[in-house]
């Protein structure tokens, strides 16, 4: 009798061991399913089968920051509505004609009184100081350019860029959040 009660009282100690490894592998498992469909995200795509993508939570050590161009009040206005118009005619790509694009925007905005003459976007800067009352600033940094600005970049046997600053970046016949990698002649502005 006292085996007896000794299988029943060990077969119950078994039964309540192997139960509670059973919650405990299930709750294990539950918890890996519903981690794994956070890291996922599901949705139907066209074909309407089920398809996921995994969820990024981690982002870029160091943001990336352009920052917005400034105002200057001693510019002349018409420096701004040059770049409004711009940035209203440009393009998402390039059209290779940046400084016909420009030039169009300084005549419409009225900053220059007839169109400028120069084929070439490297000589612009010249053309604007020579003939149209433009001054070149002591701007080394593109983006430290004054709203409206007109900045110009040079190259060896190419004709170079032109573009004009905005609020939010550079506009030619294309628009930009960075500014030309090629070598900065000068920033000019009409005062």
């Amino acid at each position: 009798m006292a085996l007896k009660r000794f299988i029943s009282a060990s077969l119950a100690s078994f039964i309540l061991v192997a139960s509670v490894c059973a919650t405990q592998a299930k709750s294990a498992s539950q918890q890996k399913r519903s981690a794994t469909s956070k890291a996922r995200f599901v949705y139907k795509d066209t074909t309407g089968k089920a398809a996921s993508a995994p969820v990024i939570e981690g982002y870029r050590k160091g943001r990336i920051v352009y920052p917005l161009a400034k105002v200057d009040p001693r510019l002349d206005k018409r420096m701004m509505r040059a770049a409004s118009i711009a940035q209203e005619r440009s393009h998402a790509r390039s059209k290779s004609r940046c400084w016909h694009y420009v030039k169009e925007a300084l005549f419409a905005s009225g900053a220059v009184n007839s169109r400028p003459r120069s084929v070439l976007a490297k000589q612009a800067g010249d053309e604007l100081v020579r003939s149209f009352g433009f001054r070149k600033l002591p701007i080394k940094d593109p983006y430290k350019a004054p709203i409206g600005a007109v900045l110009v970049y040079g190259a060896r046997r190419a004709a170079g860029h032109v573009e004009i600053r905005t609020k939010t970046g550079f506009v030619s016949d294309f628009r930009n959040k960075k500014p030309s990698r090629r070598p900065l002649i000068g920033v000019y502005a009409k005062v």
